[in-house]
């Protein structure tokens, strides 16, 4: 005859509680530490390595690689732009070569940091250049704050320093789906103006916006809403800039190359040496 003792069911349903609390905690914490740690319900990010300033660009767009320099151009600052996909990146020889500034992408959506970041946008500080951090956006992970505020909080800050220019915001087709990321004219606007804002109130700057003309006319309805406050990227891989979206009457910074010398994307800063530092300074 099977005997139950007080002290051994205690013990059984002690122990089956134990199981249930552990259990029901991981079923609590993961979502939740996802949550903590992405920001407003981020989406995981397939392969953000692979999302660089321009790498939708070329994808939808095409154009000339060939990584030649345009020749006829007013007075330019040559500069390159790098992520992860780059790695560790020999500074001295990109300065060798002439340029004079640098942008390193900084994170993605609120949940990725390029893992090369500090080699990258301190090495290019190091050997003298003008550097500042890009943002590679995700409009339908997360608000428009919230990226700006993990932008500003994992290396998209800005410093009166002479050496740092403003974040920029890269707005372009979708790697993982729809290129307008779902979103209709006016949500992206939306999206951009609360970005804009809140990288505003965190460091004092207007963010440069990267974007080509083709997708801003798509997924903004080509919105002039920001031509009059933030400087434009823009990228064209052919010899011209090309038309401009709404809103601006010319471009700050030209990316007239998906394959630069030595690594990188390369670009032309529009403007002599001295523009480029005031637009640093502020």
């Amino acid at each position: 005859m099977l005997v139950h003792r007080p002290g051994s069911v205690r013990r059984a349903l002690s122990a089956l509680i134990g199981i249930l609390a552990a259990l029901l905690a991981m079923t609590i914490a993961l979502p939740g530490a996802a949550f903590a740690a992405q920001g407003q319900g981020d989406k995981a990010i397939p392969h953000p390595e692979d999302d660089w300033a321009g790498s939708q660009i070329l994808k939808h767009e095409g154009g000339s690689t060939a990584g030649e320099a345009p020749t006829g151009l007013l007075a330019t600052v040559e500069g390159v732009d790098v992520s992860s996909h780059q790695g560790n990146v020999t500074w001295s020889t990109l300065w060798s070569s002439g340029v004079r500034f640098a942008y390193v992408k900084a994170t993605e959506g609120t949940s990725y940091t390029n893992p090369y970041f500090a080699q990258q946008y301190n090495g290019s500080f190091n050997v003298g250049m003008i550097r500042g951090a890009y943002h590679f956006a995700l409009p339908n992970n997360s608000s428009g704050a919230a990226q700006a505020n993990y932008f500003v909080d994992h290396g998209g800050g800005w410093s009166k320093d002479g050496k740092t220019l403003p974040g920029a915001l890269d707005m372009e087709y979708n790697p993982y789906g729809a290129s307008c990321y779902g979103l209709s004219a006016s949500a992206m606007v939306n999206w951009i103006k609360s970005f804009n804002s809140t990288y505003k109130a965190r460091t004092g700057r207007d963010p440069v916006i990267y974007t080509s003309t083709s997708w801003w006319k798509s997924c903004t309805g080509n919105s002039a809403a920001f031509g009059g406050v933030n400087p434009l990227w823009i990228p064209r891989y052919g010899s011209s800039v090309g038309e401009l979206p709404a809103g601006w009457g010319f471009h700050t910074i030209w990316q007239y190359t998906s394959s630069g010398p030595t690594v990188g994307d390369h670009n032309k800063f529009n403007g002599a040496m001295d523009r480029l530092q005031a637009l640093a300074n502020g």
